[in-house]
């Protein structure tokens, strides 16, 4: 944080002060919800969630030299100052929201149903070429992580790439006041959170709230492939594989889990790169990251570095080698696309080939077919066996059966079930993928076949 005190901490959540009138002048260093991470001079704010109740630390961060604590409760004998609201978290929008417009740098907000992540570390690896850049840590993207990452907006900064992500209609409408985008990047309209939105115009006028507090000089860049994104043409710059798309690319290299290699197009000219990580959805986030790169003054042996400098993060198209198997660890988050796309990748893999998949969440009434629709995609490739994990991945099991007779299928009910019988299963030298939803916590099994 920079050069934002107390005072106007409190002033912008209009929140009732408790403690000492000089320390209301003294700056706040930094806003966490963790006690774990609170340092001397941070302000800790005090969420009570349906498990933990953040009230409880509030002693504890005294001891560690917090500077205040922002509370919801009226606190008895406490050993620090305390800001008191109605509502912490919507106190700590307010206060976010607020920081935000002290600010004067260039903000990209990036949404979409699939790749925001990726997307998101794609931009922030080439704009890194040119900028000091602050990014979202991991998946930070709702209504709690992307205030707390505003705060992390330093003096040292020159450009923010912010996630943002929402399953509700309104939540993105109060995403994008907080953090007043001047540039705006949407992957694509897919099949996540169908259970909250309906149907995918539901969701294309859901990530739509993100103009709704953009800069009114704003750069849109979208995906033009997109059958959704498409109806923005008129208002925004458009990336993908198609002709008619401002940036472009061509001539695509599959490189196996080495990653694709492409030739990019923009307005004034081509390079070709080789993106570091596997898999045609890849291609669309350096496009997106060159539209990106392109606005804020960056060229394109800048870009092409930055492209060639990106990292993957655990649990998003990781690739881990063990002394028995390679794992494609893309086991954080799972939707029927983002699944489909990940097979396709394994597809390109030259050992045996195993896809172990499970539940896909909030996909409403049409849950049963998604996952189905991912079995028969199955068919269309030579995966050598397919493991399913999880109630509703039974679908996937049962709709391979039928489609996919080159694979040999097998269905547990849970991740133990399946580690019982890995021996049995799998070979060293296996290619492996794992994916589902997080609440699968398909990360335990990637460590268990780590190990």
């Amino acid at each position: 944080m920079k050069h934002f005190t107390l005072r106007q901490f409190a002033m912008a959540c209009h929140a009732q002060y408790f403690g000492p009138e000089e320390t209301l002048g003294q700056e706040i260093r930094g806003v966490v919800q963790d006690n774990r991470q609170i340092e001397p001079g941070f302000l800790f704010v005090a969420i009570k969630g349906e498990r933990v109740d953040g009230h409880r630390f509030i002693p504890d961060v005294y001891e560690k030299g917090a500077l205040c604590a922002l509370s919801q409760q009226r606190l008895d004998h406490p050993t620090g100052p305390y800001l008191l609201v109605e509502d912490t978290l919507q106190a700590l929008k307010e206060a976010a929201e607020a920081y935000r417009q002290t600010l004067n740098i260039p903000v990209i907000g990036v949404t979409g149903s699939v790749g925001k992540t990726s997307t998101k570390e794609m931009i922030a690896s080439i704009l890194s070429r040119k900028y000091c850049v602050l990014k979202t840590p991991g998946n930070l993207n709702n209504e709690i992580g992307l205030p707390l990452t505003i705060f992390q907006i330093d003096a040292c900064h020159e450009a923010a790439v912010l996630e943002m992500g929402m399953n509700h209609f309104g939540e993105m409408h109060r995403l994008s006041k907080m953090a007043r985008p001047t540039c705006c990047v949407l992957t694509n309209i897919g099949t996540a959170h169908l259970e909250f939105l309906g149907s995918r115009d539901g969701i294309f006028q859901a990530k739509c709230e993100i103009f709704d507090y953009a800069t009114p000089d704003a750069s849109v860049f979208v995906n033009g492939d997109d059958d959704k994104l498409i109806a923005l043409a008129d208002r925004a710059v458009t990336f993908g594989l198609g002709e008619g798309n401002r940036v472009r690319a061509d001539q695509i290299e599959k490189l196996g889990l080495d990653g694709v290699r492409c030739r990019i197009f923009t307005d004034e000219s081509s390079f070709t790169v080789t993106i570091p990580l596997p898999g045609i959805h890849m291609v669309y986030n350096a496009l997106a990251g060159t539209c990106v790169g392109l606005s804020l003054g960056l060229d394109t042996d800048e870009i092409r570095a930055g492209i060639e400098a990106l990292r993957p993060l655990p649990g998003r198209s990781n690739i881990l080698h063990t002394s028995h198997y390679t794992l494609l660890d893309d086991c954080y988050n799972a939707n029927p696309a983002s699944m489909i796309e990940a097979l396709n990748i394994l597809e390109d893999t030259k050992s045996r080939k195993v896809a172990i998949l499970g539940d896909m969440g909030e996909l409403g009434e049409q849950s049963p077919e998604l996952h189905a629709s991912v079995g028969r995609h199955l068919g269309t490739l030579h995966i050598d066996l397919l493991v399913t994990i999880g109630d509703k991945s039974r679908k996937i099991h049962e709709a391979a059966i039928t489609a996919a007779p080159q694979t040999h299928c097998m269905h547990f009910s849970d991740s133990e079930s399946f580690l019982k019988e890995k021996e049995n299963l799998l070979r060293d030298g296996d290619a492996i993928l794992i994916k589902a939803s997080h609440a699968m916590a398909f990360e335990k099994l990637v460590e268990a076949l780590r190990a």
